[in-house]
């Protein structure tokens, strides 16, 4: 079983970039070129890697390797992006990664890449990148190779020591028990389950019982074993249950117009331990999202557009517009929702203006982005 922890410091500590391994200070897949680059790197790095593992590490400093972090970013539909512009596409996943010395809510992103052992191409234009492209690593760098591509194994001897060394073991799964819980997360109710005598699961929140039902808000959760975070919300609030097998948890998020406010299912993940060491990962999308009167929605929508048009301008809000303001990441995301499609635009727009405005907005509105990513992949 890997530390992935372990696994990251590994990489940056014995490798340069080269053919297994790339590190990004950020990814973004939100615009189209950083989503193209992305791509491009995917495909080299499977490519370069028929038959072992290819990782990019993601919240590190290119020039001194230093360990700055990113936002923790809860994509489990990356592997359908993946299928929906590559011929051939790797097994892809993307684990949060905590690290002691970062701040809260900051982790290390791990990209995993596992070839299936065919040529993977861009099956699509996207960005200056033509359909049918197909890149390999050459050093460091992600080149496109037109002739003579042939697929090559000549790292699974390095990937495989590099594994080796980042093997876990009981000391380290321990201390990371009596981390979490008395450490990071004292001031939570926090709780631990052990699955099929090797897997450790640790969560914690503040619980709030409504009727039968307990929910958590302000959620952590992490497979200790592999110090990966599974999940983490200053705002959205979850259920979790498990079994002797299997650990569910289901994600609800609060949507509504002005004080009418919902809570709807949004996702669920379910973990399933196996007897020989293994497990998976599921999740499904439950979102339903609300309807609402289009004559109304026009309004809100061209309320949010002179709100930004404000702060753009640096024209202070009166007391009304700073509570429109404070709804302005949900009721974006409500019009993108019901068919308004420029409204992403418009979040993305607002991203800077509002990161300078009012930290709380900010978070709304990443949490409002991180919902439709969910949908739009789905």
């Amino acid at each position: 079983m890997i530390n992935k922890r372990l696994l990251v410091k590994n990489l940056l500590a014995h490798n340069d970039e080269n053919s297994f391994y790339d590190k990004k200070r950020f990814v973004n897949i939100g615009q189209k070129e950083g989503k193209a680059k992305f791509l491009k790197h995917v495909c080299a790095l499977a490519n370069s890697n028929p038959t072992s593992n290819s990782y990019i590490v993601v919240g590190v400093e290119d020039e001194d390797n230093k360990i700055v972090g990113v936002d923790f970013f809860d994509d489990s539909k990356i592997q359908n992006l993946v299928n929906a512009y590559l011929d051939n596409p790797p097994l892809i996943s993307y684990e949060n990664i905590p690290f002691p010395h970062l701040p809260e809510g900051k982790v290390v992103g791990l990209v995993t890449i596992k070839s299936n052992g065919r040529v993977c191409a861009l099956r699509k234009n996207i960005w200056k990148y033509y359909g049918g492209m197909v890149f390999f690593r050459e050093g460091s760098i992600s080149m496109p190779k037109a002739y003579g591509v042939e697929l090559k194994d000549i790292n699974s001897g390095k990937v495989a020591e590099i594994e080796l060394h980042a093997r876990n073991n009981i000391e380290l799964t321990l201390d990371g028990v009596i981390d979490f819980i008395n450490n990071r997360h004292k001031d939570l109710d926090s709780d631990y389950k052990v699955f099929k005598e090797q897997f450790v699961v640790c969560w914690g929140g503040h619980k709030k019982k409504v009727g039968d039902q307990t929910y958590y808000s302000r959620v952590d959760i992490e497979l200790i074993n592999e110090q990966v975070k599974l999940f983490y919300s200053a705002l959205d609030e979850i259920t979790i249950s498990y079994d002797d097998n299997s650990f569910t948890t289901v994600e609800y998020v609060q949507l509504g117009l002005g004080r009418r406010q919902n809570h709807y299912p949004l996702e669920k993940m379910v973990i399933t331990f196996q007897d020989n060491g293994t497990y998976h990962i599921t999740s499904d999308l439950l979102f339903e999202p609300p309807q609402y009167d289009r004559k109304t929605l026009h309004h809100i929508y061209n309320t949010n557009n002179a709100l930004l048009g404000k702060l753009e301008g640096q024209i202070p809000l009166n007391n009304p517009e700073r509570d429109d303001l404070r709804h302005l990441p949900d009721t974006y995301l409500i019009c993108y929702l019901n068919g308004f499609e420029d409204a992403k635009d418009q979040m993305e727009k607002a991203r800077p203006l509002l990161k300078r405005y009012d930290t709380g907005i900010y978070l709304s509105l990443k949490e409002a982005l991180r919902i439709l990513r969910k949908v739009k992949y789905s």
